[in-house]
């Protein structure tokens, strides 16, 4: 940023470029300015034009340097748009340094896919660093001695930190969440880019821009069946896009429907396609895989099932905290990174399901916040005003689908009752309170969660009626990011690269004008989406009431051989000497109630995180002055070891 040189430019390369070598082991490289005051590395994974043309960082005439980490799939469109001359490759790197030459930061609105990249401007002397819409790939950055570092995983960042401490704010958040709003990360000093921004590192201060924003425009002219129709059609040309690729493309399956709709699509396109599923045979309440090997069975799809047990969580549960760089925001992380290594040893591209959940409305509490609503709505002689009407006689039927929910309800409405909207969505999602005597919030600040939630949830964006809207939007703007942190870590751990057809900006577009009582029809959770996909997948999954997610038989598993692992975790000396954290009462929690629910997954993962990186900071800042900087993943018996070098 002050356009100095850079002290060991060269060596801080390498050193980042190492920590990530997981993400691209097909090949690397670095570039750095002869006057030493910037400087790119790259892993390639080689997707599109595996040939050393693609070689990054790559260079134009014009003294543009550009590394990039991502698919534009309309890439082919854009070469013959652009124009201009030929180009040297077949790869969609060069389109996007050729993009931007010609639209500049105005490029961005063009490339349809996931992105994060970065690009010198020899010319302008300025670095533009930018992520896709969505944030389904990571951009991380910190400001060290006015130097701007950025990197895909935080991990690369650490050897060039003052320190390695713990973010109170992004805590606080943590605590609230599973995850940080704003761009707060859990690492003091390091920050996320967030979904649909640029940044423009010149000679001052770098602010971010943002280039997308979804907008909650309401289409009150078309039919229900016009939006089914319409759905169908994106999604059909969203997954042929995501297609694109010259090594083989296979998908996750896991019975459900957006997992079940992307590998059927698929699987009508590139016949014979592969498709891998997790499975929990141990404990069949687990088992998901029966629903999957259906879909398989009924759309022609060759599917491999990954057995997942408890040996293989005490094992590798630590490479995933390290892998994820941040406490992960649901335990489905482990067993996500299990099918991922099975995936990676077949295949180099995965398409999966995520999104679909985050945008037309697929989870439980939408249906418990809107039953409040409803009772307030008929008490006050409102029910029927306005639009978006979701009413009270419509989601009586469904009401049988909040059985299991009854401890969240009951909690629920222990404290407060028909207040305003934002602040009684942030009482149902809201888990700070769960924690109260195993950490000490009283020493994190003033910092309030609530206020930044409501900034979120109350954006201009969204219309002030629709209850569904903003919460679908919130989670969308917050909780999908993390999933996508999730999706994307566990997925490049072993060099494998996930692809999320559902989250094509055009498909998201449409769906926020669709209004509401279509989306939630009568309370039906993705009352639209299932319609649009009732013609491409099995109707038996299409009308499933009982998908679980990835559920993880945590609770079981604590009575057996993770007991012992997680009592060693929680009971270790740096784990009893947390400053903030009181691990005793932790692990009293867990032997005392049997219980392994969301909770004690939140602490356990905060605990996780803080050995993989806050204890070994000692070791990411040797890095730097090793020969060959290498952080070991694991020793021999899974656990995280110490620095190796070679």
């Amino acid at each position: 940023m002050r356009g100095e040189t850079v002290p060991d430019l060269g060596r801080k390369l390498e050193t980042m470029n190492a920590l990530i070598g997981h993400r691209g082991p097909d090949d690397e490289g670095s570039w750095a300015h002869e006057r030493g005051h910037v400087g790119l590395a790259h892993r390639r994974l080689s997707i599109i034009d595996p040939t050393p043309a693609g070689h990054q960082p790559m260079s134009d005439t014009a003294g543009r340097w550009i590394t990039y980490n991502g698919e534009v799939y309309n890439y082919p469109e854009l070469r013959t748009e652009i124009g201009g001359g030929p180009f040297r490759t077949n790869c969609d790197t060069e389109v996007v340094l050729r993009a931007h030459d010609r639209w500049g930061t105005d490029s961005l609105q063009r490339l349809r896919g996931m992105f994060a990249y970065a690009i010198w401007d020899e010319q302008a002397q300025e670095l533009i660093v930018a992520r896709d819409r969505f944030g389904i790939k990571p951009l991380y950055y910190a400001v060290v001695d006015d130097v701007f570092f950025f990197a895909s995983e935080a991990k690369a960042l650490m050897p060039v930190l003052p320190e390695i401490d713990t973010d109170p704010d992004g805590l606080k958040d943590y605590l609230a969440f599973q995850f940080c709003l704003a761009g707060k990360t859990l690492f003091k000093g390091v920050r996320e880019l967030q979904p649909g921004h640029y940044l423009r590192i010149g000679r001052g201060a770098a602010t971010p821009q943002r280039y997308w924003e979804v907008h909650y425009e309401t289409d009150f002219e078309h039919s229900e069946g016009y939006f089914e129709q319409r759905i169908e059609e994106l999604l059909e040309e969203s997954v042929g896009f995501h297609l694109r690729s010259d090594v083989p493309v296979a998908a996750y399956l896991s019975g459900g429907t957006d997992s079940s709709t992307v590998a059927s699509l698929a699987g009508r396109a590139q016949g014979g396609l592969a498709a891998f599923t997790g499975k929990f045979s141990e404990d069949s309440r687990y088992d998901e895989s029966p629903w999957a090997r259906l879909v398989a069975e009924q759309r022609g799809l060759d599917l491999h099932e990954v057995d997942i047990g408890v040996a293989d969580f005490i094992e590798q549960i630590e490479n995933v905290a390290y892998h994820m760089d941040y406490p992960a925001a649901g335990p489905g992380s482990f067993p996500q990174y299990m099918v991922s290594r099975a995936a990676a040893e077949r295949v180099k591209v995965i398409l999966g399901g995520q999104g679909g959940d985050e945008v037309f409305g697929g989870y439980t509490r939408y249906l418990i916040a809107y039953f409040e609503q409803c009772i307030r709505g008929a008490i006050d002689g409102t029910l029927h005003d306005g639009n978006f009407v979701v009413t009270y006689e419509s989601i009586i039927p469904n009401l049988v689908s909040l059985r299991n929910y009854k401890p969240l309800m009951k909690d629920f409405w222990a404290e407060g009752l028909f207040e305003d909207l934002d602040a009684r969505y942030f009482r149902l999602i809201n888990r700070a309170h769960d924690v109260s005597e195993e950490v000490d919030t009283g020493a994190l600040g003033d910092y309030s969660p609530f206020e930044t939630f409501r900034e979120i949830f109350n954006g201009d964006n969204v219309g002030h009626e629709a209850y569904f809207d903003k919460m679908t939007h919130f989670d969308f703007k917050t909780l999908l990011p993390a999933l996508l942190q999730v999706e994307d870590r566990v997925s490049m751990a072993h060099g494998l690269e996930s692809r999320v057809p559902l989250l094509d900006h055009r498909l998201i577009e449409l769906a926020a004008t669709i209004p509401a009582d279509v989306k939630f029809k009568n309370g039906h959770m993705k009352h639209v989406f299932k319609r649009a996909t009732r013609e491409i997948i099995p109707h038996q999954v299409n009308e499933r009431t009982d998908k679980m997610g990835f559920p993880v038989p945590l609770g079981e598993w604590l009575n057996g051989p993770a007991q012992a692992f997680v009592a060693d975790v929680l009971s270790s000396q740096p784990a009893r000497d947390r400053e903030l954290f009181d691990n005793a009462k932790v692990l009293a929690g867990v032997t005392e109630e049997q219980t392994f629910g969301r909770k004690t997954w939140g602490l356990l993962s905060l605990e996780l995180w803080q050995r993989a990186f806050h204890d070994r900071a000692a070791e990411f800042r040797k890095l730097l002055s090793t020969r060959t900087p290498r952080l070991r993943e694991a020793t021999d018996d899974g656990r995280l070891g110490g620095a190796a070098s070679g």
